[in-house]
């Protein structure tokens, strides 16, 4: 069995994305939330690293060692924080002590964060860089047990990457149209493993999402995302509408049953692992949806 293959058994379907907090929630929460979704049947718990969050090797550390029988993901290890060599040991660190619990996701952030460095952002030539610094620390330092490596991929040549370059893409923050698109990209021997934003509530409820996730992308300059829905078809009016037809793309709403059978879409359109991220206003309602929601799309 391929390392991609071996990834996919133990993934499963459906995975939950937490979002990262300025060192929030309290280790001991965090915890105690991860192994209520592993209870409930989550195959998969990722989180990344934004502004002040957690640095992510450790936080992983830390819950790989607290809870046993679930696969944890970076959604992103991101670029700017470390170089690809200490990337490489970080994940071979994790991987060895905690075989086949461990996926790396890997991703360039965002303008403002290069920024910060006095770095240019020119993310696809960051990453082909950084890739090729991890091969080389993998080629000395070999992991004594692999552990798959995805890639935060929008568009098409940061979807190239992943294909050639690593075991697949992690997309965030992108419609439903996008699974296909990235699917026909990157093949079927590769995985694809996109966020996916739930609300168990009403259109006019996912409409004021989805602006709150246009407006950050506006504030901060994620034109990655901004150009991300553009190449699906969404037009500027869409987008600042928000139309209906962008609402339902972008956000899986309505009850858990309905989430449930539009999740099935994203998997027969080519997703192998689909991570739901409700929104929520905190943490604790955060898992507490993905708690309500796991009868129906845990099926």
């Amino acid at each position: 069995m391929t390392l991609v293959e071996d990834t996919r058994a133990r993934l499963g379907a459906i995975g939950a994305w937490l979002p990262s907090a300025p060192l929030q929630p309290p280790p001991d929460v965090e915890r105690a939330a991860t192994r209520r979704l592993a209870g409930a049947g989550y195959r998969s718990v990722w989180s990344g690293e934004g502004p002040g969050s957690r640095e992510v090797f450790a936080h992983f550390g830390d819950l790989l060692a607290s809870v046993p029988d679930v696969v944890l993901g970076t959604g992103i290890a991101n670029t700017w924080l470390r170089r690809g060599t200490t990337a490489h040991k970080g994940g071979a660190t994790l991987a060895r002590a905690h075989p086949g619990r461990f996926v790396l996701g890997i991703g360039v952030g965002h303008a403002f964060q290069a920024a910060k460095l006095g770095e240019d952002y020119r993310p696809i030539d960051r990453m082909r860089d950084y890739l090729s610094e991890m091969d080389t620390a993998a080629a000395e330092s070999p992991s004594p047990v692999a552990f798959p490596r995805v890639l935060a991929a929008v568009g098409p040549r940061m979807l190239e990457l992943s294909r050639d370059h690593a075991d697949g893409a992690h997309p965030f923050a992108q419609p439903v149209s996008h699974t296909p698109y990235a699917r026909e990209i990157l093949g079927p021997d590769k995985l694809l493993i996109p966020q996916q934003t739930v609300l168990l509530g009403s259109r006019e409820d996912a409409r004021e999402s989805v602006r709150r996730r246009v407006a950050q992308s506006r504030e901060y300059s994620v034109t990655v995302y901004l150009a991300g829905w553009k190449r699906l078809g969404y037009t500027d009016s869409d987008i600042a509408g928000p139309s209906d037809r962008f609402v339902d793309d972008l956000v899986l709403w309505g009850d858990a049953g309905t989430i449930a059978k539009r999740l099935d879409e994203l998997l027969d359109a080519g997703a192998d692992h689909v991570l739901l991220t409700p929104s929520a206003v905190t943490s604790e309602s955060t898992v507490d949806v993905l708690l309500d929601l796991a009868p129906e799309v845990l099926r």
